[in-house]
């Protein structure tokens, strides 16, 4: 088990932020940081605190990237026309864990990872493994029928505490989801205030 997946609960905590929106995330009880330290007033951050900060939030969102991957995303970003924190986002939002966890095949990003990963999603029909597979506009994402039946589906399902983002549509009988178009940063339903030009900048300094 990772170590990322092993302190999912602490996140929340640590970046003093409800993160997902969770109704029981531990933010919500005790405001302050995990530790010994964790309820002393922290001062002004600087700049480049203020930064490491928005780089933090927006990486621990989606759960299961390490800092290479994540670095990766940036240069991808900044190769890209257009404004590089809004390639950013879209890059985030094409990797495949994110649009099954968007499509609420199961309730968090780190479940969507070991979904995918134990060979429960198809994409276009074929099954694909690798949750950082970038999606394509028009792309069908879709449940494998044999896992349909799986707690952690019909339980994400039930789910109201998330609605599905319009730049993907879903079948809910048959348990696909399509990934229309890549959004703006302004479309994606985040929980939190995230700063993606911020990260640009943490990485460009």
């Amino acid at each position: 088990m990772s170590k990322r997946i092993t302190q999912k609960h602490k996140i929340d905590r640590r970046l003093s932020v409800n993160l997902w929106g969770r109704p029981k995330s531990p933010f919500n009880l005790r405001k302050y940081r995990p530790g010994q330290h964790g309820q002393k007033h922290a001062g002004k951050l600087s700049d480049y605190g203020v930064q490491l900060h928005a780089k933090q939030m927006l990486k621990g969102y989606y759960g299961n990237l390490n800092e290479r991957q994540f670095r990766n995303c940036y240069h991808e970003a900044l190769r890209q026309k257009g404004d590089s924190g809004e390639n950013l986002i879209g890059l985030l939002e094409r990797r495949l864990d994110t649009v099954v966890y968007r499509s609420k095949f199961v309730q968090t990003v780190f479940a969507a990872r070991q979904f995918i990963n134990h060979g429960h999603v198809k994409v276009n029909g074929k099954r694909v493994n690798i949750a950082s597979y970038l999606l394509n506009e028009g792309d069908v994402v879709e449940v494998k029928d044999k896992s349909k039946a799986m707690a952690v589906v019909i339980e994400a399902q039930k789910n109201q505490e998330r609605d599905i983002p319009g730049y993907i549509t879903l079948d809910e009988k048959k348990l696909t989801s399509t990934f229309i178009r890549v959004p703006q940063f302004a479309e994606v339903p985040y929980a939190a205030e995230m700063q993606p030009n911020l990260v640009i900048e943490y990485y460009s300094r």
